[in-house]
């Protein structure tokens, strides 16, 4: 297993986005994070999604919680390129609530107590589906993914690889992955954020840890190709993979909400495999 890291990619984001629209946000700046005086309005974290901007993502969730009939406040979203600089961001009063995934909010909770899940956020029932993203012209790479996710779903592997890693794992010992080296086969370059567990994690020692790197090893085997796993930031990931610096980004996310376009995260140019797995949007507050 070769694992390697990316801290920037050496396209910028003005450069990026002759390619794609919206590279990335404020990247947790606390000017962007506030919200205007007296609107009554939540100041949002998020992770820097692939295409879609802070502004973009406001609009779906306005128009989702118009629909619903909740009255909820409007939300001002600050992106963030990793969970890490978001829980820093949270913490430090720079943003009032954090969105992230049922299964890395129950995360963070078991590790910290002063988190909570904001109860009217569930009321709004937004769920993704988690996909890789490759670009249009490998599509001989995206037919080979998704023969795998749909083999492993037929055989019981990824329900399997979900219980060990998600259901019942513990957010003191995610289990370290062991991703084999083939002899003689291709190197795929997989880009992730290796910083949402339990979905993927690298741990200090760089090892690799977690659901999606637990996918990977099984993705690598039936595909006889070997993995070399980069860390990246969120916000870099499309420009990397646009630009050849890997071959896949892992992970990226399809909306299956009513009233969310499925295809609001999705860059021109790349293409996104079989969906593998499926969660349920939750907003964390932080109790000083």
């Amino acid at each position: 297993m070769k694992l390697k890291k990316i801290a920037k990619v050496l396209l910028s984001c003005v450069l990026a986005g002759a390619l794609f629209t919206g590279c990335g946000g404020s990247q947790g700046g606390d000017k962007d994070a506030k919200a205007p005086e007296g609107t009554g309005s939540i100041k949002l974290g998020m992770i820097t999604y692939l295409n879609a901007t802070e502004k973009r993502m406001e609009d779906i969730l306005a128009k989702v919680t118009e629909d619903s009939g909740i009255q909820l406040s409007k939300h001002v979203i600050t992106y963030y390129d990793s969970l890490k600089t978001m829980q820093m961001g949270i913490e430090s009063g720079s943003v009032d609530e954090i969105s992230t995934y049922n299964c890395v909010g129950k995360y963070i909770i078991a590790a910290n107590d002063k988190y909570a899940v904001v109860n009217d956020s569930a009321k709004l029932k937004l769920a993704d589906s988690f996909c890789f993203a490759v670009r249009k012209d490998d599509a001989q790479l995206k037919t080979d993914l998704d023969k795998a996710i749909n083999e492993m779903k037929s055989d019981g592997t990824l329900d399997k690889l979900v219980d060990e890693y998600i259901t019942n794992v513990k957010a003191d010992n995610i289990p370290k992955v062991d991703i084999p080296t083939i002899d003689g086969a291709e190197t795929l370059k997989v880009g992730i954020t290796g910083d949402l567990p339990p979905m993927d994690l690298i741990l200090p020692d760089n090892s690799p840890a977690g659901f999606n790197t637990a996918m990977l090893a099984e993705i690598g085997k039936r595909l006889n190709r070997n993995i070399e796993v980069v860390q990246i930031e969120s916000g870099a990931r499309a420009a990397a993979l646009n630009a050849n610096q890997i071959d896949v980004v892992f992970w990226a996310v399809v909306p299956v909400s009513e009233g969310v376009p499925n295809d609001i995260d999705k860059p021109e140019g790349l293409e996104f495999s079989e969906p593998y797995f499926k969660d349920d949007v939750a907003h964390l507050n932080y109790n000083k």
